[in-house]
């Protein structure tokens, strides 16, 4: 609710809608020939619930924008996101340092939410200068132009 006051600027009535959906749930487990004893749902929001998706893009926009301010590129894709940046091969060490800055206050920012150790890594890894590279199916090259571009990726055949 914090955020969605500080980062949006809603009112108290839109705040107090959200409280009222989000507060006061149980959940329990049941199967055929049994159930388990209602608990209390401190954190988190339904799975598969209206609200869901929306809720978790407005938490996490605040996130991409952190990730901006240390002139990184956030990719996000559902629940998960990454950290790019680009750099010359001889500055490989800086940018490393500024995505391992980077993480630290996503680290922070996440207040309840989990950064998964096994899934985060910054890389050690050999970096050389290209003049083109593949991202998500498109095709980047340096030295054409975006009608070039455009018709390449449309009749270019799969590597």
């Amino acid at each position: 609710m914090q955020r969605l006051r500080k980062s949006y600027g809603l009112g108290e009535k839109v705040i107090d809608w959200f409280t009222s959906y989000l507060s006061n749930r149980k959940q329990q487990v049941r199967t055929t020939t049994s159930s388990s004893v209602p608990s209390a749902v401190l954190f988190g929001v339904s799975q598969g619930s209206v609200l869901g998706p929306i809720l978790f893009l407005l938490y996490t926009a605040d996130l991409l924008q952190l990730v901006k301010r240390h002139h990184l590129t956030p990719h996000a894709y559902a629940d998960d996101t990454q950290i790019c940046g680009h750099c010359q091969p001889s500055d490989a060490d800086s940018l490393i340092q500024q995505v391992s800055v980077c993480t630290d206050e996503v680290s922070a920012w996440m207040n309840r939410l989990q950064l998964n150790p096994a899934k985060t890594e910054v890389g050690d890894a050999f970096v050389s200068p290209v003049t083109a590279a593949r991202d998500l199916g498109v095709y980047i090259d340096a030295g054409v132009t975006m009608r070039i571009q455009v018709m390449f990726c449309s009749t270019a055949p799969d590597p």
